[in-house]
């Protein structure tokens, strides 16, 4: 009996030390589990990457005439489809740059509800876009924000 309080004592005080070291740790900030938020689901890039189901209503292997309708088959190639639409990387070229960008809001018109563009109006605003290589980089412009502001 006389040995078990000791050996108990001691356990007691180790278990104290052990605690106070753990409390003093945890004062000090230390790197773990951080949780960071995906920027950037709502870009081209992004759909481009096939990261996440595209939505039913426009397939991937779906052509960007079809998609889009017949106006821009007068200025895209009409074998396009809406995946080489985001893929795609030309630079300084206007109209490739608005139809990057507007592949990605609709797709995001469909796949997002807080999306501020319907389907409709995407679509719509694309055609209107194809008048003048002003407009289209101002049209651009504003996909582009609405793509990079979405979750």
């Amino acid at each position: 009996m006389g040995i078990s309080f000791p050996v108990s004592r001691l356990v007691l005080i180790l278990f104290f030390l052990a605690f106070c070291v753990a409390s003093t740790d945890t004062q000090t900030p230390r790197p773990g589990f951080v949780y960071t938020r995906h920027r950037a689901r709502c870009t081209p890039q992004f759909w481009s990457s096939r990261r996440e189901a595209w939505p039913r209503m426009v397939p991937q292997t779906s052509t960007v005439s079809k998609v889009f309708g017949s106006r821009v088959f007068e200025r895209y190639r009409s074998d396009m489809t809406l995946l080489e639409s985001t893929t795609r990387n030309d630079g300084e070229d206007a109209f490739a740059r608005l139809l990057q960008q507007a592949s990605a809001a609709l797709l995001n018109s469909y796949a997002r509800r807080e999306f501020p563009y319907t389907a409709w109006e995407v679509k719509t605003l694309l055609i209107q876009a194809l008048v003048s290589e002003k407009s289209a980089v101002r049209q651009a412009k504003q996909f582009l924000v609405a793509n990079e502001a979405c979750n």
